[in-house]
């Protein structure tokens, strides 16, 4: 999942570089979905690894 925010981080690099347009907001956009989602599986994983102690 960290790939895809990568990549959508560099296409919406490449996209403002070349002028901001629909391309680079939804690469943006999507970048931003994907990271959010990545760091509420982050919170969950800690919390559980909490609940059931580090093994």
């Amino acid at each position: 999942m960290l790939r895809w925010v990568i990549a959508f981080l560099i296409i919406a690099l490449i996209a403002a570089l070349l002028g901001f347009s629909g391309l680079a907001a939804g690469a943006a956009a999507m970048a931003k979905i994907v990271f959010y989602i990545f760091l509420v599986l982050l919170v969950i994983s800690l919390i559980a690894g909490l609940i059931r102690g580090w093994r």
